[in-house]
């Protein structure tokens, strides 16, 4: 972490209702911050000449909010920081846990040769320039970004950095240089290791190699999350459409991938997508006390959307991702991926009506909002040829917005669980339909405990703060405690409890402090302040 700032100046925040992040009851009182730290709470600071008074009566103060699932290390380094961040800090966010989903932005071989098959086809550097060391990206985002910025070494990251989107098994010298790279990356300060196993080339992986990188984040005490091979009860990832459901299979695998082992397992987005996999959700929680109480540390996070954002090619089997343009328009391939997509749908309860595209391309807006459905009728073709041409239209790098992943009843149940992170798995698309998520997706976990729906206000803003920074060995952060930083949100909860949420903005989040800088004051960033108020966290 970078160096702490004593810059003498003093804010004293007076009469809030304190949730200190440890979950015990709130308390009024006083908050006092100098320079970037706390260095006083109490029930009452007496004002003197040099502080710069802060009044809060009839409002609450929580340690600023981390996003358990980021992927806002792609946009740290970006030369117009604003856009990228404003929505996230207007929702209290400070921290974020990013480089998820195996699809982090550093942790590869400068000298790679494939830097372009880095980012799954989800990210691109644009004008960020590419750091493969962990250090160095660290160091040149420090001081020089919004938000506090802890991240995960990606093993598609990695992975892609010694074999670009091989569909095979890793030689024995490039899985050696992988796991060097992630080893590399943890020693520099990496939050963990995240897996993506439903994205190139994570997906190409097996469970050998998946449990050599397991060991690795034992060695170093840090989390393995992991983006599941299957979130839903039939896909791509098995060619057996019948039996146990796909996504039961995947936490099989992860079980076996963890076995043997005290690695900290960490499921990244409890999702159920297809209203058949709903009814998984039980055994799912099964499985998770069931490792629990065999000793594995495992945890899982959500967010506050029953939708989510993925690649468009998200549905397509691994197979015949991999075949040549050639292979693909073969009629017998065409008639076994047709079989095979109607039979998923059936089986699922998810089909083309539920995938709305969110991009294709530059002078593809038209389909922008649509759901393939709609634009195979518009186009004159079935549902497969419609989504088939967009996958093409888009070089399989397009982006959609896909439901229903969970219902109300699902992430109500799951706020409650103890062993429950929240998150937001968003980020701010140059173009597009956005990801509801970036909006107000915080504020609605509060107003579901404050509605009852959800877990009570302190174990709420313990999930969001002080647990996800023990999860993710975040020091002196998550907590209102002397001599943690001062990254602090005040919110109204009468404005919370009151607000229609999902209209594209924020509600109920009034001031944000991050590392003692105001830089949220109502609705207003300050544009100075945020260029520099964001710290790189090392682990």
């Amino acid at each position: 972490m970078g160096q702490t700032l004593f810059s003498g100046n003093k804010t004293l925040i007076k009469n809030a209702k304190i949730y200190d992040g440890s979950g015990a009851p709130a308390f009024l009182g006083d908050v006092l911050i100098e320079g970037d730290r706390i260095l006083r709470v109490a029930e009452s600071i007496a004002a003197e000449t040099d502080f710069e008074v802060v009044d809060i009566k009839g409002l609450s103060l929580a340690p600023g909010f981390i996003d358990a699932h980021s992927h806002n290390d792609w946009f740290a380094l970006r030369k117009d920081h604003k856009k990228y961040f404003e929505p996230f800090i207007k929702q209290g966010i400070t921290t974020f846990v990013s480089g998820n989903c195996g699809l982090a932005a550093t942790g590869f071989s400068d000298d790679t040769a494939h830097k372009d098959k880095i980012g799954g086809g989800l990210f691109f550097y644009k004008d960020a320039e590419a750091k493969g060391s962990v250090k160095d990206f660290l160091d040149a985002a420090d001081g020089n970004m919004p938000c506090n910025l802890a991240v995960l070494a990606g093993h598609c990251t990695a992975r892609a950095s010694v074999s670009g989107s091989a569909n095979r098994k890793l030689t024995e010298d490039e899985e050696k240089e992988m796991l060097a790279i992630l080893e590399d990356a943890l020693k520099q300060g990496a939050a963990g290791i995240s897996l993506g196993l439903m994205y190139d080339p994570g997906l190409y992986a097996d469970t050998d190699e998946l449990k050599k990188i397991a060991r690795l984040c034992e060695k170093y005490d840090r989390p393995l999350t992991v983006h599941p091979r299957a979130s839903s009860a039939v896909s791509m990832s098995y060619p057996e459409l019948l039996g146990r459901s796909h996504l039961l299979r995947a936490l099989d695998e992860l079980a076996d991938v963890v076995s043997g082992t005290k690695t900290k397992l960490h499921y990244s987005h409890a999702i159920f997508v297809g209203r058949r996999s709903f009814k998984d959700k039980d055994e799912f929680l099964a499985i998770v006390d069931k490792l629990r109480n065999q000793g594995v540390d495992m945890m899982f996070d959500i967010y506050n959307e029953t939708l989510g954002v993925s690649v468009i090619t998200v549905i397509l089997p691994a197979w015949y991702q991999a075949m040549t343009p050639e292979e693909r328009k073969k009629p017998l391939v065409r008639a076994k991926l047709s079989v095979l997509v109607f039979a998923s749908s059936l089986l699922l309860g998810f089909g083309f009506k539920d995938i709305e595209i969110a991009y294709i391309g530059e002078g593809y807006e038209k389909y922008e909002g649509k759901t393939v459905h709609q634009i195979a009728k518009e186009e004159g073709m079935s549902d497969l040829e419609a989504y088939l041409m967009l996958c093409e239209k888009s070089n399989f790098q397009g982006r959609v917005n896909m439901g229903p992943y969970t219902t109300a009843e699902i992430i109500s149940d799951f706020e409650k669980n103890s062993n429950c992170l929240y998150m937001t798995d968003a980020w701010v698309e140059d173009c597009g339909v956005q990801n509801p998520a970036i909006y107000d997706c915080f504020p609605k976990f509060l107003q579901d405990a404050l509605l009852g729906r959800g877990d009570s206000m302190e174990k709420t803003i313990e999930r969001m703060t002080g647990a996800t920074a023990q999860r993710f060995n975040i020091r002196e952060r998550g907590y209102i405690l002397p001599g943690c930083y001062a990254d602090l949100t005040v919110f109204s909860e009468e404005e919370l409890k009151n607000a229609i949420p999902d209209q594209k903005k924020s509600f109920g989040i009034r001031k944000v402090w991050i590392n003692g800088k105001a830089v949220l004051d109502g609705d207003e960033l300050d544009d100075t302040l945020i260029k520099t108020s964001g710290r790189s966290i090392f682990a």
